[in-house]
Order: structure tokens, then sequence, then C-alpha cells
């Protein structure tokens, strides 16, 4: 592989057909007031969030709303209405601190065609390179496309998790094209020299091997998603940026700071989209690499 595709391999998962999402009702108190719940506390939050992922249904995703006080929940257009029944039944909280919300995409860490790294007959793109204290080069992605392939064309996988987390990590057969940059789709390059945690209000930029570059912000943290078939990821951060199929593991960054790798999401780029992000630091710290 050479240095140029070296730069170019970053970037997603998604799947398409996200339009404005459509807020489900959520039912009234008595007199056709909603009640006033005031702020829910970390125990029901806690509680809320224990319930939701009993109830186990695919293709809904999760987060806690502290300064609204409230427990925002998003389904995909796979859900049915008595699944959003049972979710709301779920949730012990005040009936106007849930919010329930649908998209007509669906939620999946889907891998897709693009400039991309391969192996075992999946497409993935590389999201940062990082290094070890003694200089060993590897790549981060996603963890949905390293946990069923041990051999890809950049390198052996060195690392998995997935589902609970979404990151995985590949040691570069050929250290000398692994770029520490961001490409950005225009001919230049974005440095890399730091990571860190993002504020919901964050603005962020991602770079897709599908869909090139879009900024957006972060519009939630600490967020769920059950892609059904037991692939429930947390500690996941939300962000309204647009990205396609082929984008997954790709590169969430604010300037010359990485943020995180796109886990997956419901959406395109001609209608627009929700995305959830593996936050960086979590990988970087799991495996005691950086990024460089």
């Amino acid at each position: 592989m050479n240095s140029t595709f070296a730069r170019r391999i970053r970037v997603i998962a998604v799947a398409s057909g996200l339009l404005a999402a459509t807020a489900l009702a959520t039912p009234a108190a008595a007199g056709g007031r909603a009640a006033d719940h005031g702020t829910l506390s970390a125990a029901e939050f806690a509680a809320a969030d224990a319930s939701l992922r009993a109830a186990d249904v695919a293709g809904s995703a999760w987060h806690a709303d502290s300064e609204a006080g409230k427990v925002r929940v998003t389904v995909d257009s796979t859900v049915d209405a008595a699944e959003v029944a049972q979710l709301r039944k779920a949730v012990a909280v005040p009936a106007d601190a849930l919010e329930i919300t649908r998209t007509p995409g669906r939620f999946t860490p889907l891998v897709a065609g693009g400039e991309a790294i391969t192996g075992g007959g999946a497409l993935c793109s590389l999201g940062f390179n990082v290094q070890s204290g003694t200089g060993v080069k590897y790549a981060l992605t996603a963890g949905h496309c390293t946990s069923g392939t041990a051999t890809w064309s950049i390198g052996p996988r060195a690392g998995s998790s997935f589902p609970g987390n979404d990151y995985g990590l590949i040691r570069h057969t050929n250290p000398a094209a692994a770029d520490g940059r961001v490409y950005l789709h225009n001919g230049t390059y974005q440095d890399i020299t730091t990571a860190g945690n993002a504020v919901v209000g964050l603005p962020v930029c991602f770079s897709g091997a599908t869909s090139g570059v879009h900024c957006g912000t972060v519009t939630a943290l600490n967020a769920t998603v059950n892609y059904g078939s037991g692939n429930l990821v947390s500690g996941l951060g939300r962000t309204n940026i647009c990205a396609a199929p082929g984008d997954s593991g790709g590169s969430v960054f604010q300037g010359g700071t990485a943020i995180g790798l796109i886990s997956g999401g419901s959406g395109t780029c001609a209608t627009g989209g929700v995305t959830y992000y593996q936050p960086v630091l979590e990988a970087l710290n799991a495996y005691g690499v950086s990024v460089f």
C-alpha cells in the first residue's frame, strides 16, 4: 500500500434513508398538561438505561439529557408501534421526561465500498494511525470491522472490542505507510497532534472514504445503540453529521484533535443524518497507543 493510499483510508458505518426525525408523542398528565417532573436523578437515568437494555428492541438508541431532565430515545424504521409501546412501558419516569423520536433509516454498523482497507471479504476504513511507546505503528478502526476478520490488507489484527465498545487495532505491516494525518478529500491533509473528549455542542468534522468531509456538532454523549442480534454499544457520542455506507471506522476530529471513530447510524448526505461515534480516548487508553 503506498503512502498516498495510507493517507486516504479513513472513515464509518451507517445506513441509508434518514429523513427529519418525527416525535412520537408521550402521553400528557391528567388535565392535558405535562407533569412538572423537575430534574431526573442519576439513579433514575441509570434505571432507565437498564430498562431499555432489558427491553432489547433492535433499532433503538438512547441517551440522558440531564440539562432538560429527559431520557431521549430514537427508533429507526424497523421498530413498530408495539415495540415503541414496549419501550415507553419499560422506562419508569414521568411521562413528559421520556421523549421518543423516529428516524426512517436503519441503525446499522454497515460496512460497504469506498477507499478502504480490506480483509476476509470485508471493506472498512481507517480512522487514525497511532503508535505505541516503542514506535510500533498501528491503525485504529471500528471494532465491528475487526471482530470477525484477523488479517487485513495493511496488516494483522492486534485487538478488537465489539459489542459493548466499537474499536479495533491493526498492526501495520509496512510502518512507513502509516500517516498520522487525516485526508480532507481535496488534496490536503489535517495534522492530528492530540486526542480529546467532546462536549455537547462541540463543532466537529468527519472524513469518510465514501462521504468525503462533512462537519456538524456533537448533540449528545454517553449514548447507547442497539444494532440488533445482541450487538449493543454504549458510551457513544451522537452527532448530526451525515454519512453513508463505506465510512465505517472513520475519523471524527476538531482541528488537530482526534475525537472519535464512527460506529454507525442512520442517514445519507442527501437527506441529513444521525451518526454515533466511539470516543477515541477510550481506544487509545485500552491499547496504550497515541496519535502522532
